[in-house]
């Protein structure tokens, strides 16, 4: 397992959901969103990214096996290629995503104010995820 913080996994699923809300705004179908290959592309790699940290924070004991699911997406996307399903793409984005960051800031996190800091770092250029992160750090606090 890693050594990296679990709060900077929740970070990471919190990020990639901020980016994929701002992908996904503009579509209102899911066959316009998949042959929009910038935003599709970006949207299956954030979804990824949030698979893999849910991994990570179920390997680090912060999340039961009930989250897995998460994690099997993540894999069918992956590895699912050409048979992606738009259509199921765009409702867990549009529908499913904000339910799960809403449950995953519930979660008492040790060290979320450092991870807060450290991600503010890594970002200083965006300023789209420097105000995600300000917004966060004040929930936090």
């Amino acid at each position: 397992m890693s050594k990296r913080s679990p709060a900077l996994y929740l970070l990471d699923i919190l990020i990639a959901h901020n980016k994929i809300t701002r992908y996904i705004q503009r579509f209102t179908n899911s066959e316009e969103f998949f042959y929009s290959e910038l935003e599709w592309d970006a949207t299956i790699r954030e979804l990824e990214i949030i698979g893999e940290a849910t991994n990570n924070l179920i390997k680090a004991q912060v999340l039961d096996n009930k989250s897995r699911r998460i994690v099997d997406f993540r894999n069918e996307i992956a590895h699912g290629y050409f048979g992606i399903n738009a259509d199921i793409v765009l409702d867990v984005c549009k529908n499913k995503l904000t339910q799960y960051t809403k449950e995953l800031k519930e979660i008492p996190m040790e060290e979320i104010l450092e991870a807060i800091e450290l991600s503010k770092m890594e970002h200083k250029g965006n300023p789209h995820i420097l105000g995600l992160l300000n917004t966060l750090q004040q929930e936090y606090m």
